[in-house]
Formats: C-alpha cells, structure tokens, sequence
C-alpha cells in the first residue's frame, strides 16, 4: 500500500472491505500505449461503444471508482480511463502544461486506439480537458459530459479560500474531503472502499506534476488558454452535472456552461459537492448511461 493508500485508510480509520473477487476495472491491466516520444498510460474495459473518461487536477487513473466504470460498461460500452501527461506511465513532455495540451495528448490516444468518435466525460480538471478536446477535435467525438467543471472563457467561479488553500496543501485526506459533504461519510467511505479495490493503488500525481496542473487550470479559469473562448461553439450534445455544495468549483460553473452550451443539458444535486457522480450514483449514472445511447 503506497502512502495515499495509508493516508486514506488511516484518515478513515476503517474501510469497508472490497470485494474478495473484484473484475472487470479493478484488475483491468495498464497498459502504454507508444505516441513518438510519448507514452501514455491507460485501461480499458468492456466493448461497444467507446467512451472516454478524463481525469482531474492531481488524480490518477485510479481514482476513478471500478464499480461506477463498470456499470458504465456494462451498458455496451468499451470504457478507456488514462494517466493525464506526467502522470503514472504517461510522459511529461517539455515545456509549459497547458490544457490545450492535454486535450492534444487525449487526441493522440483516441487515434491510437482507433477509437471513432467516442463520447468524452471530463471531471474537474479533466472537464477542461474535454472542452478542449471538443473545440479542437469536434468530429472526433460524438457526446460530451462535463462533470463538476468550469468555463475557459474568463468567466469562471473560482474555488472558495478553503479549496484554495487544500488544493495548495497536496494532502490526500483534506482534497477527499473536498469530495464530499462532511455528512455524507457513507458515501465518502464507500468511494474509498471502491478505488482500494486495485491491489496496485496509487491514486495521487506527483507534486510537480500537480503543481503545474494548477498553473494550467488556473489559465483556464481566468481565460487565458484560447480553446475556452470557443466552448460556447460547439454542436456536440452535451450533459454538464455538478453539486450544489462544491467549493472546488462552484455550481455557478456548470449553470454558465449548460448557457453557454447550445442545448446542453444540466442536472444538479443539492446535497452533493465535487464528487457528486459518485455520492448520487443511483440518480446520476442511469442519466449518463442513458445520454450516452
């Protein structure tokens, strides 16, 4: 167990326990997919329909929940989640990360897993991601979600003092606690449970890595990167979700992108924050699956 994994168990002080027999995205094999000189690493599960999962600031693959893509797949889709540049067996390339960037490095994965027009679902930091992705890439996608995210276009909400000063900290405990509403342990607890699922979990970016992500959302956020300015054109169908109570990234996020969007559509949870898909999984993900038809 690496030291996110103790941090965690030790902030919770007990874990429920995984499943003797986990399959499918627990014990799915990372593999690295060769792009020139980069490597990118990634899973993948199930067939049909591909859909690609991006992940946010200071994540790793493993923080998306097995559980929850499962379900996914299990609804006909060939599932992909990856490392973001820097990131597990994904290189860092010189020069400044941007999110532009990163939307590039998505790109480069899709054609090489000759993915066609997959739907693409951003969380947070990765929500950026995907926005880029739809303005630079827009016939090499078919549906978009945007999960607990924020506009590029120089209107953005940015976090509350507290955030700010967690996602400064780096500490693994305080950003799962940004996660979730401080009643819902429940559902905070059966998120940890999920992603110890994998034997091999490492679940946190390194330090300079995350350090330069938050440059690159940060340009994001205040307009700087030139892909935002171009969000409100795209023709993608699109589903924006977000918690009412997420002070990483304000609800007013979400409510400006379901505007700015043509006829994007908007879902919101009232007692939910940044980790809302996975708190309110039992309303969100039939909504997600069924968009994704």
């Amino acid at each position: 167990m690496n030291k996110l994994a103790l941090a965690l168990a030790c902030a919770l002080l007990t874990v429920p326990a995984a499943a003797a027999h986990a399959a499918g995205a627990a014990t799915a094999p990372t593999q690295t997919a060769r792009i020139g000189k980069q490597k990118i690493g990634y899973r993948a599960i199930g067939h049909g329909r591909p859909v690609v999962f991006v992940q946010g600031l200071a994540g790793t693959i493993d923080g998306w929940p097995p559980s929850f893509l499962d379900k996914v797949a299990a609804r006909g889709h060939r599932v992909v989640i990856f490392d973001n540049e820097g990131v597990g067996r994904s290189t860092l390339l010189a020069g400044p990360l941007t999110i532009r960037r990163m939307a590039q490095d998505t790109a480069r994965l899709v054609n090489a897993l000759h993915l066609k027009r997959p739907d693409v679902v951003g969380w947070s930091m990765g929500g950026m991601i995907a926005q880029s992705y739809a303005v630079r890439f827009p016939n090499h996608l078919r549906r978009l979600v945007l999960l607990a995210t924020a506009p590029g276009d120089g209107k953005a909400t940015f976090p509350d003092a507290d955030a700010q000063k967690t996602l400064a900290s780096g500490d693994a405990a305080a950003l799962l606690g940004e996660l979730f509403p401080p009643d819902q342990i429940e559902a905070r607890d059966r998120y940890i449970s999920d992603i110890l699922m994998r034997l091999d979990f490492n679940g946190i970016a390194p330090p300079s890595v995350v350090l330069a992500q938050l440059g690159a959302s940060a340009t994001w956020l205040a307009g700087g990167d030139a892909d935002g300015a171009k969000v409100g054109r795209l023709r993608a169908h699109a589903l924006v979700g977000g918690g009412e109570l997420d002070g990483l990234l304000p609800i007013a996020n979400q409510r400006h992108l379901a505007q700015l969007i043509p006829h994007a559509k908007l879902v919101t949870y009232p007692g939910a924050a940044h980790g809302f898909p996975f708190q309110e999984e039992a309303d969100f993900l039939p909504r997600l699956t069924a968009f994704l038809r």
